[in-house]
């Protein structure tokens, strides 16, 4: 069965994400989806604000967190999100070629991130001796933002697994809902992070 649904550019509806039932249930379903994962990052946070002080005599948030390094990987996440609105702006008004630009480029950025993540981790794991069998608080920590960091790896495969199998087809009304929903995703991902860098890295320094 074909799922080709190519239109010429000039017949493209200005929401071609949207335009196809298909494309609506795939809307649909994300958002039930991340109302899933809403609830779950909640619980993740609620369980390292309850253990956030239980260090086991072991470092504390205010000894280790360094807020240069997490400031650094707060602009390169939400500039990724930054880049992926410009590729759904390109998506919308039918270049494909620039929407999968801005695409490679917000994962780069991403990809960016997730380095220094795993940098950051070692860097607590050599030089602290903080893992996550350290403590309560390193039990939380590393089981919220490593999740979050599974997340933001699960988002780089989707885009990369989507611009490789999508290279040569252009853009049509089959897979613009893929593309829409990975962006959505990605904004959600960038707004647990704001959440993570308040809750985790802003509090855990002023104690």
């Amino acid at each position: 069965m074909s799922h080709d649904h190519s239109l010429k550019p000039e017949t493209m509806p200005s929401e071609p994400e949207k335009a196809t039932l298909e494309g609506k249930n795939k809307f649909l379903g994300l958002w039930f989806f991340l109302g899933g994962e809403t609830v779950l990052f909640a619980s993740l946070f609620g369980t390292y604000l309850a253990l956030r002080n239980s260090t086991a005599g072991g470092p504390s948030g205010e000894e280790i967190f360094g807020l240069e390094l997490v400031f650094i990987m707060t602009m390169l996440l939400l500039t990724s999100s930054l880049t992926s609105v410009y590729a759904m702006y390109h998506m919308k008004n039918n270049n494909y070629k620039k929407m999968q630009l801005w695409l490679g480029i917000t994962g780069l950025l991403g990809l960016g991130f997730l380095s220094l993540e795993i940098y950051e981790f070692v860097h607590y794991i050599t030089d602290y001796e903080f893992t996550f069998r350290s403590s309560a608080f390193g039990s939380a920590f590393y089981t919220l933002v490593g999740f979050h960091g599974g997340h933001v790896l699960f988002g780089l495969c989707w885009l990369l697994t989507l611009m490789i199998r999508n290279a040569k087809r252009g853009l049509n009304l089959y897979n613009a809902p893929k593309f829409y929903v990975f962006s959505l995703y990605w904004h959600f991902i960038d707004v647990v992070w704001v959440f993570i860098f308040t809750v985790v890295y802003l509090m855990g320094k002023v104690g």
